[in-house]
């Protein structure tokens, strides 16, 4: 019996009471409230678009209808889709500090001198892997702030220097994601700094909000592509504000039922944990969390994330670093006339789940408890490129973490 993936069903799916409050949530991310924060997006002078890839090739070789994968690899030059999150709740936080709604306002009117005058020395601080504190340097350089960035024990040199070259102030500390966050905020509170983090505590909920629906441009660029809802829609979980975010808009965009599955790696599965406890309450996991997958290794949910996702999501997975590798070795090496997709580790899990459930005959079961047949389309998001070149090269090269 192959230990790759370990999977659990969600009890709370569709409960009444789960979906009454996330009907809640979902008001905030309403067609009309994405149309704004893509509006906001686009007034960036440099802003393209990220490509979604059908790879047909690939679908009938696994016995599927479509699969697609959206490649945030492309997003500002930045290699991963987190910026969009981090620029609109800075953006939200300038604006609110003007006493301007955003809606009104461009991303080159906050980098106006007047509007900088106004905002004095501020400055930024973020706890990231990586993607997330890259976007935050980069956004606060534009707007002439200043950012400080603080990762986890085990951070890639290359995401640190990558964070430096944004003008950003970074180290890497000896603690894991969930403590370097609570280290973070301790610093902001003592010196004045603006906490700009994607998971959410008591007293810390609005910005948090801001990032997920930062998110959902990439979701708004998705259903504008696709000519049909996807069947099922396969999402990588940190502390779930990603998720969470796709989830909330997709199934009220699309009015009807769709398979949502959460993946997480099996060193930082909080989710996983707490619908396998089954109580309705999320549950966090501690310890180093060490995994290739550095931008889910993160223990605790968002609280609105877990909301959503609860009622939402069908199956949660938790996956071993093989099968993220092999995602990665797959989206990299395509059939027929398929684009090739760079997945970083973080960004091919989800895929990397797929491909082993569908062609491993040991998980016939969840196959089927899926629904997963030649009707399916499936929807992936790689939200991250190669942002480790070495260990991205040590996987699809030298087939470092191979069965």
């Amino acid at each position: 019996m192959s230990e790759n993936l370990r999977w659990v069903y969600n009890r709370q799916y569709h409960l009444q009471e789960n979906l009454e409050q996330g009907k809640d949530i979902l008001q905030k991310f309403t067609v009309e409230q994405v149309n704004c924060v893509e509006r906001f997006h686009h007034t960036y002078e440099n802003f393209e678009k990220t490509p979604i890839h059908d790879l047909d090739a690939l679908a009938l070789h696994l016995g599927v209808s479509k699969i697609f994968v959206k490649d945030e690899s492309y997003r500002f030059g930045l290699n991963a889709f987190k910026v969009l999150g981090g620029i609109y709740a800075i953006g939200k936080y300038i604006a609110k500090l003007l006493d301007q709604n955003i809606d009104e306002l461009s991303f080159e009117q906050l980098k106006l001198p007047e509007v900088k005058e106004k905002l004095g020395d501020c400055t930024f601080i973020s706890t990231t892997d990586g993607n997330h504190g890259r976007g935050v340097a980069w956004a606060a350089r534009e707007l002439g702030c200043k950012a400080r960035i603080y990762m986890p024990a085990g951070s890639a040199e290359e995401r640190l220097q990558n964070i430096k070259n944004e003008g950003a102030y970074a180290e890497i500390t000896s603690m894991n994601y969930d403590e370097t966050v609570r280290y973070t905020s301790q610093l902001a509170k003592d010196n004045g700094w603006i906490v700009i983090q994607d998971t959410m505590w008591e007293g810390y909920e609005e910005i948090p909000l801001w990032i997920m629906q930062g998110y959902t441009t990439l979701a708004k660029e998705i259903v504008d592509h696709l000519q049909e809802a996807p069947t099922h829609v396969f999402l990588q979980a940190g502390v779930g504000s990603f998720a969470g975010a796709i989830v909330a808009f997709l199934q009220q965009y699309y009015g009807q039922q769709l398979t949502f599955v959460l993946i997480e790696p099996d060193a930082a599965n909080c989710f996983y944990e707490s619908f396998n406890r089954g109580t309705g309450q999320f549950v966090t996991v501690g310890g180093e969390m060490q995994t290739i997958m550095a931008g889910l290794a993160c223990g605790e949910p968002n609280p609105i994330a877990w909301d959503i996702l609860k009622a939402y999501t069908k199956v949660s997975i938790s996956c071993s670093e093989k099968v993220a590798a092999t995602g990665m070795r797959v989206l990299g090496n395509p059939l027929g006339a398929d684009n090739r997709i760079v997945a970083g580790e973080s960004g091919a899990a989800p895929f990397g789940c797929f491909y082993e459930l569908i062609t491993n005959e040991d998980y016939y079961d969840l196959k089927v408890a899926l629904q997963l047949n030649p009707k399916s389309k499936i929807l992936f998001v790689s939200t991250e490129g190669d942002t480790d070149v070495e260990n991205y090269r040590n996987i699809v090269w030298h087939g470092k973490y191979a069965k």
